[in-house]
């Protein structure tokens, strides 16, 4: 092989792929073989430390301010002849290097390849079209109202790009149970875990996955078939489980017609929401449901509705009788225009 046929495989080899290390080696090489040969063609106002780097960026991205140049005849050869090919080559490639890293870093979020830092978010896990999309506007409707906004991820296994690129995170997984797999939706780290799959079973695995992995996250499946729901809580009591209601809700709407679009109109966006739910702080004291009742109509025109005694969604008490005491810690559950954030929990039991 010739020498220059050797030259031009190292080129090859090295130049191809255009890696951050050959780049630098020759950005390195660029500027102190220039600053040599000004040098050495007593170019003394150009090689100056400052200006001269400062001159060479300049003169090799094309700028050219024009308040220094070489004042020799050797010195106006050189820029001419090397300097600047040689420097809008190296700048052409490290912008197209960026350019490429910037494409590559994009779609590799696009696609859910990329490994999330979030804590305290909202992780979804499942894909299923339309009812997924709707999940995802819900959420982000009710996070606008909420301290803190936090992220919602959307973790699948799906063939999908990210359905909402800005507003939600994505991750693209092999497999729901695998740590390496599950760690790039930061799983351990979720405040919230929603699973709805079109197969219950792998709702039923990934549940049990997800328990063991983040036992304090506030967890909700989704299930299909209801005699799933129990077997599931028998092994993980604090999973929130919702099956679905179709069935029922057709029923009930044939002997009081309107309850389907009322229980509509509670949940849609478009309709804006208006059922919610909050904790009774600490700090507040004991008061009666009459008195509850009363003084939410009356300061936040909002309708009490029900309460969890202690959190409990196991032991919901629905429309509760006026002698009820509610307690601190109590989940109480409302019909509002919007979420109410300031609730004045003394003026509740006056």
């Amino acid at each position: 092989m010739t020498t220059w046929g050797l030259i031009r495989k190292v080129m090859l080899k090295y130049f191809a792929e255009s890696r951050w290390y050959t780049i630098i080696g020759v950005t390195l090489f660029y500027a102190l073989s220039s600053w040599m040969m000004l040098w050495a063609a007593g170019e003394d106002a150009l090689t100056a430390q400052i200006d001269y780097i400062y001159w060479l960026a300049v003169t090799a991205s094309t700028v050219g301010y024009g308040d220094l140049s070489p004042v020799t005849q050797a010195g106006k050869l050189i820029v001419a002849l090397y300097v600047i090919p040689l420097g809008l080559s190296i700048f052409a490639m490290v912008v197209g290097r960026i350019a490429a890293w910037v494409s590559d870093r994009w779609q590799k979020g696009l696609m859910g390849m990329n490994q999330l830092d979030v804590k305290d978010h909202i992780l979804v896990i499942g894909w299923n079209e339309h009812r997924t999309l709707l999940l995802l506007d819900l959420l982000l409707q009710e996070r606008e109202a909420v301290p803190g906004r936090p992220d919602i991820v959307l973790c699948v296994k799906a063939d999908i790009a990210n359905p909402m690129p800005g507003q939600v995170e994505f991750v693209h997984v092999e497999s729901f149970n695998k740590d390496e797999d599950m760690d790039k939706a930061c799983v351990a780290k979720a405040s919230t875990i929603l699973i709805d799959n079109p197969q219950d079973d792998v709702t039923m695995t990934t549940a049990l996955y997800c328990s063991k992995r983040n036992p304090e996250a506030h967890q909700v499946a989704y299930f299909t078939d209801d005699s799933l729901v129990g077997l599931l809580q028998q092994h993980c009591p604090k999973v929130e489980c919702t099956p679905s209601v179709a069935v029922e809700m057709l029923a009930k709407a044939a002997f009081d017609p309107g309850s389907s679009m009322l229980h509509h109109d509670l949940l849609s966006v478009d309709e804006g929401q208006a059922q919610f739910s909050v904790q009774v702080p600490e700090s507040a004291t004991p008061f009666r449901v009459e008195t509850l009742f009363i003084n939410l109509k009356r300061h936040h025109d909002a309708i009490f509705i029900g309460y969890a005694p202690g959190g409990s969604y196991k032991d919901m008490v629905v429309n509760p009788d006026v002698s009820a005491v509610v307690n601190p810690g109590d989940k109480l559950f409302y019909i509002a225009d919007r979420r109410i954030s300031d609730i004045n929990w003394q003026a509740m039991g006056e």
